[in-house]
């Protein structure tokens, strides 16, 4: 785990009506190895917020080409009806709640980001919109550790349906 993910981690946990699992596994094809199962991705944290009954799928970068972090929506997207059903099954989450990515990156990177989703989504109709949080927002002096009133707005470059 880098020192970023850790922090974004941190950062999740401070709202008390997200729990999060790090590193998890999600695989399409049921089996007792992911190796040998098919497709599959380790997430760098599978968040439950019970508040807003929805699942996001956090990914952190700094990659200043953000290239994997495309190539993951990509494969994500092209997989979505698959990926919710394996992430309901194998965590055992309820399948009624809604999925979506949280992604993490610098604020710098924001219009590079946002120009190339689309390449994430391909031409069609996207099966999720992210949600959108800088990596500056998440450093502990900007919000409060034991629930996270008073942190910052989010900056005017990301889209309103990716912010909440």
């Amino acid at each position: 785990m880098s020192f970023y993910e850790e922090v974004v981690i941190d950062y999740l946990k401070a709202d008390r009506a997200l729990f999060v699992n790090t590193n998890c596994c999600i695989q399409l094809n049921e089996s007792n190895n992911p190796d040998g199962s098919g497709p599959h991705w380790y997430c760098d944290a599978v968040t439950v917020d019970f508040r807003a009954k929805t699942i996001f799928l956090c990914e952190i970068s700094y990659s200043s080409s953000l290239g994997d972090l495309i190539k993951r929506l990509k494969a994500w997207h092209e997989s979505w009806r698959l990926l919710c059903i394996a992430l309901c099954r194998d965590s055992f989450l309820p399948s009624e709640w809604s999925v979506r990515p949280w992604l993490f990156v610098p604020e710098k990177l924001l219009p590079l980001l946002l120009r190339r989703m689309g390449q994430a989504t391909s031409a069609g109709t996207p099966h999720f919109i992210p949600r959108i949080t800088t990596l500056e927002m998440v450093q502990p002096w900007q919000y409060r550790s034991w629930h996270r009133i008073g942190e910052t707005e989010k900056p005017p470059a990301i889209p309103e349906e990716m912010q909440c």
